[in-house]
């Protein structure tokens, strides 16, 4: 079954969890999203992103939406708890963007990930004061201050058994 792990990242996180997935699938190939591989290539699609405003970032998103009659699965970095209501609003949207393909989703994995400061800056000038994400809360630092932990050891191996759980899947057998 040939495999394409491809990924976007900002501040190498997704790459990190990238690289973990694609080490657990023997012959895998990992490829950046700007190297844009075409989707067509591959029988199971493993897609990675940052999360930007709730979604994927933009260069995935359009990555997305040409995968079409793949199985796939993706997994995503963000700030926030992989455990929120965000990140389910984020798992949520990407399933709805591959099953517009007709792609059959194998599965998610979300990751936890140290936010880039100079995006941090960039909400805090461009946002009203009042904005929840221009204001650093107490409890917003002990969520940066988290993210800023991952991906750790256990996030990788938690990736790589995610990838070895959809190509499982893929091949129609259990994990």
């Amino acid at each position: 079954m040939k495999t394409l792990v491809v990924y976007s990242s900002l501040t190498n996180n997704t790459k990190k969890v990238a690289e973990a997935a694609a080490s657990a699938i023997e012959g895998a190939e990992l490829r950046p999203v700007s190297e844009d591989p075409n989707p067509n290539d591959f029988d199971l699609i493993l897609v990675g992103f940052w999360v930007d405003k709730g979604l994927p970032d933009a260069a995935t998103k359009v990555y997305l939406e040409k995968i079409k009659g793949k199985k796939a699965a993706f997994f995503f970095t963000l700030g926030a708890y992989p455990d929120s209501d965000h990140a389910d609003d984020v798992r949520l949207a990407t399933e709805e963007i591959l099953k517009k393909g007709g792609n059959e989703i194998l599965g998610s994995f979300r990751c936890q990930g140290k936010v880039d400061p100079a995006l941090l800056e960039r909400m805090k000038k461009m946002l009203p004061p009042d904005h929840p994400h221009a204001q650093m809360t107490e409890e917003r630092k002990a969520r940066l201050a988290e993210a800023a932990k991952h991906p750790n050891e256990e996030d990788l191996a938690k990736a790589a058994d995610f990838a070895r759980a959809a190509r499982l899947q893929a091949l129609g057998e259990k994990a």
